[in-house]
């Protein structure tokens, strides 16, 4: 009984990488590219459509981000596994894309034979990890547990980050300049540094904040 190669569906907004990675998947031979999408928008409708065993995708797309696709996908009919392919691999873009329902999560460095594998694994319904993700995952699971951060405090951080002024950061966010000190001094205190630059770097490292 001969098998059936698994159908790959392959989603990224950069037309070389995406021609990268179906030109790695055409040497395999139980594997068959039945689609691919530029945008995440585009990645929902051809999975609905071409209901492909697995979908490759990239975390940031036009339209529809990676995850947001990602978590359309599995909350809709089609069986489709997704597993991450991106250049990204910070903690909040990890933890995005797991809680989104995503079975994998892989680096564009990943080798032919490794994303064959991989897809192999996510078709089975195997949780696929990049050596160097799941070093970020053990790493972060053995931390200390830390205050986490309000959202109006990411906010502020976020402006620092951006180079903003405190009178800056109180008129982007409509708020008094006294309101954005005393969420600096809870930041400061929860992330155990004493000056701006040190709290940005401390929240980059831990994920709080997205890399530029």
């Amino acid at each position: 009984m001969t098998e059936e190669p698994l159908r790959v569906l392959v989603a990224d907004d950069h037309p070389a990488m995406r021609a990268g990675v179906m030109a790695l998947l055409a040497a395999e031979p139980l594997i068959t590219v039945v689609g691919e999408a530029a945008d995440g928008g585009r990645a929902v409708e051809l999975v609905e459509s071409l209901t492909p065993d697995v979908a490759l995708m990239d975390l940031r797309m036009p339209v529809l981000d990676g995850v947001a696709a990602t978590a359309r996908i599995v909350a809709g009919p089609a069986a489709t596994r997704v597993l991450i392919l991106t250049t990204y691999d910070t903690d909040v873009d990890i933890e995005r894309a797991v809680e989104a329902g995503a079975i994998g999560y892989l680096l564009k460095d990943t080798t032919r034979e490794q994303l064959a594998a991989a897809i192999r694994a996510a078709a089975r319904g195997e949780t696929v990890l990049a050596p160097r993700v799941a070093q970020r995952l053990v790493a972060r699971m053995r931390q200390p547990a830390q205050p986490a951060l309000t959202p109006r405090e990411v906010d502020v951080l976020a402006a620092v980050a951006d180079g903003l002024s405190n009178a800056d950061i109180g008129r982007r966010l409509v708020i008094a300049e006294a309101t954005v000190k005393t969420h600096l001094l809870r930041v400061f205190a929860k992330l155990d540094v004493s000056d701006r630059t040190h709290a940005v770097v401390v929240a980059l490292d831990r994920g709080l904040l997205p890399r530029p």
